[in-house]
């Protein structure tokens, strides 16, 4: 490791529904909120470039898992959706390793995260493994993975 880098932080995404986006985290992977409020918008627009940015953040955290931060833009009104393929550069997405991937899809669907494709299994040549592709209605892409 570089010795200027010390640790992953946390992973961020936008989201249009804050309360929906915090329940699925919470429910399905067991993270708690550990903040959650608005930001100075100037400091915002500064540092994201958008113009008239006015935003409400939440962090969440897990032990053992990587932080992550969700981020509802109230301004400007004119934001849109990032929808992207796996296929297509810049396109992210988070896995988690799960015991019983059967339990997690089915907590997965009552937050409206779904299935991209099909779950496929003995990916790499490894035995047993089941892995699926999962997208929730703001795009958050999940990607989950039951080893034998």
């Amino acid at each position: 490791m570089r010795g200027d880098i010390i640790r992953t932080n946390h992973v961020g995404f936008t989201v249009r529904d804050l309360d929906r986006a915090i329940a699925m985290f919470v429910d399905i992977f067991g993270y708690a909120m550990v903040s959650r409020g608005g930001r100075n918008p100037p400091a915002v627009q500064a540092l994201t470039g958008v113009p008239d940015a006015d935003i409400e953040v939440v962090h969440l955290r897990c032990e053992g898992l990587l932080g992550v931060e969700l981020i509802a833009y109230h301004a400007p009104e004119d934001s849109g959706q990032a929808v992207g393929r796996p296929c297509d550069a810049g396109y992210t997405h988070l896995t988690f390793d799960v015991s019983d991937l059967d339990t997690a899809l089915a907590r997965a669907a009552a937050h409206q995260l779904l299935p991209v494709g099909e779950v496929v299994g003995n990916t790499g040549g490894t035995r047993g493994i089941r892995v699926v592709y999962l997208r929730d209605p703001d795009g958050i892409n999940i990607e989950l993975v039951q080893r034998p």
